[in-house]
């Protein structure tokens, strides 16, 4: 009989621990899944309402903590990354949404400013945001970390960029590329 009951505890435990998630939860499972991730590639801080999409590549992750929890911990992980940087986009509603209308609001507001550690945030509307995230998902994975927070255009959506490389190298390099292809066409044939 010991042993049933034995048998029933490691039964029950291993249910336990594949409903919540690998040993270390959340955390660490946001840690092992941006390691995975590179250049193009999204990841979405959901309010508890976000959409659930069901296109391969996109992986989800339930934290049950709010989006400045969430926020901090994913751009944490991000930081200690030399693959990938973050660039960070919030809703244009959330500017604009009434603490009247959505009571916590303002607070989320001020908790998602000291989340962010510094970095610019892009605003766009929801849907321009959505449609990024669909687009995206043609040909890249996207992380989903849903949160418990009930506040109306709170997500928060992160695309990757190289973490060694940005925009203004890359303007340099293709405008030495054109120059050089322009001088090849310009030198006399021999």
């Amino acid at each position: 009989m010991a042993w049933i009951s034995k048998s029933w505890t490691a039964v029950a435990g291993v249910l336990v621990s594949s409903c919540f998630g690998p040993a270390g939860g959340w955390r660490a499972e946001v840690a092992m899944q941006t390691s995975q991730l590179g250049y193009r590639n999204w990841i979405v801080i959901s309010e508890a309402s976000f959409p659930a999409f069901s296109r391969h590549g996109t992986r989800q992750i339930n934290s049950y903590e709010s989006v400045p929890v969430v926020l901090d911990e994913v751009l944490k992980t991000l930081e200690q990354t030399e693959h990938v940087r973050p660039k960070v986009y919030m809703t244009r509603e959330l500017r604009s949404v009434d603490n009247d209308f959505a009571p916590g609001v303002d607070q989320l507001r001020s908790d998602l400013g000291t989340s962010l550690h510094g970095h610019e945030v892009i605003e766009l509307e929801q849907d321009s945001l959505i449609t990024l995230i669909q687009d995206a998902q043609r040909s890249f994975d996207v992380l989903v970390v849903r949160t418990n927070t009930a506040l109306p255009y709170s997500s928060i959506f992160i695309e990757l960029e190289p973490g060694y490389w940005d925009g203004e190298s890359e303007t340099r390099l293709r405008d030495e590329m054109n120059r050089q292809r322009m001088d090849r066409l310009a030198s006399p044939v021999r």
